[in-house]
């Protein structure tokens, strides 16, 4: 039995580039444990041919319509266009920060290369930051190009063929998670923080050395208790009945940033054939917490994950561990007056 949800969306929310079809009805397709978010056209332009090469799902008994782009949640159904696998074979990192983000960003990607992400060594530990990239349509050929001279100047990008949409960061999530299984497996752990987020890998490091962190099934970050699932079709948080029928989310960690052992990327990965996949991809993880037994932990010092702050302070940010930006240029901003020689507090 499959339920599906459909909704009216505009073309460049899929980010289809210059398509000339006039509106696209996007659904969700629930087959077994699959997500399958299927695209139709309204007019007979074709998809972008950078479309991902798609796997057909085993469950139904009919023959696909033509003309619809499926994508599933399993990360193994996708495969990686850019990669870098080399990256933990010359070194076993302590620490690996994952950074999802969308291909044309590269001011965000190059504002972390300037701050927390050209830390190579904290605390005298390995720390390795690699981001995550979906596809995406139109100039395809160039685009590539670029990123592909981005990736062979700084060694750091990792490219799967999911698209790259806000609904898709569940795809996006567990891609991670397969890499860091694949590529990564001797990592101690890892951390999926967002591109719009100040880091204090110091104070990270630090927390993570403690003697009392767990060196298997950790999970920790923000932690969000009884969280209510979001039923207004007008908000971006908005998930069908039909995709997770339960009226709360079991305990999950804020995916701005969350920290985990690196046991638990394949269990992840394996939870995963099993659960129904919706797009709240931080509570999705909380999901597969819960399919695993485990919960996910309150870190050392609750008060260092952060969400927003409604001013910098040099002294407060000297002892947090995250919090949320408004732009790149905040954070190479706040990181530079952070790292001047004088005692922040």
């Amino acid at each position: 039995m499959s339920a599906r949800a459909c909704f009216i969306r505009r073309p460049l929310q899929f980010n289809l580039g210059s398509s000339s079809c006039s509106c696209f009805v996007s659904c969700s397709l629930l087959v077994g444990s699959q997500l399958i978010l299927e695209t139709t056209t309204t007019s007979t332009t074709a998809l972008p041919t950078d479309a991902p090469r798609t796997t057909t799902p085993t469950a139904p008994t009919t023959t696909a319509p033509s003309g619809i782009q499926y994508h599933t949640a399993y990360p193994r159904n996708y495969h990686f266009i850019m990669d870098n696998p080399e990256v933990c074979k010359d070194q076993t990192p302590f620490l690996v920060l994952m950074v999802p983000v969308s291909p044309n960003n590269i001011a965000a990607r190059n504002a972390i290369r300037q701050t927390w992400g050209k830390e190579k060594q904290v605390q005298g530990q390995v720390v390795l930051t690699l981001f995550m990239l979906g596809s995406s349509g139109g100039a395809y050929v160039e685009q590539h190009e670029k990123l592909k001279q981005e990736n062979e100047k700084h060694h750091d990008l990792i490219q799967s063929d999911f698209r790259d949409t806000y609904k898709n960061l569940t795809i996006k999530t567990m891609v991670i998670m397969d890499w860091l299984a694949k590529r990564c497996p001797a990592a101690a752990f890892a951390m999926k923080i967002d591109s719009d987020m100040f880091l204090n890998i110091d104070n990270l490091v630090i927390m993570l050395l403690k003697p009392g962190i767990p060196k298997l099934n950790y999970l920790t970050g923000m932690l969000m208790w009884n969280r209510p699932v979001v039923r207004s079709k007008n908000s971006k948080w908005y998930v069908p009945v039909e995709m997770y029928p339960e009226p709360k989310y079991p305990t999950y960690t804020l995916g701005m940033g969350y920290v985990f052992s690196n046991d638990l990327p394949e269990k992840f990965v394996e939870a995963s054939k099993s659960i129904k996949p919706f797009n709240i991809e931080d509570a999705y993880i909380g999901m597969c917490m819960k399919k695993l037994g485990l919960k996910p932990s309150s870190p050392p010092n609750p008060s260092q994950f952060r969400a927003y702050n409604t001013k910098y302070d040099r002294c407060t940010y000297s002892k947090v561990i995250t919090y949320i930006l408004g732009s790149s240029q905040q954070l190479i901003n706040f990181w530079m007056d952070l790292k001047r020689p004088e005692p922040p507090c």
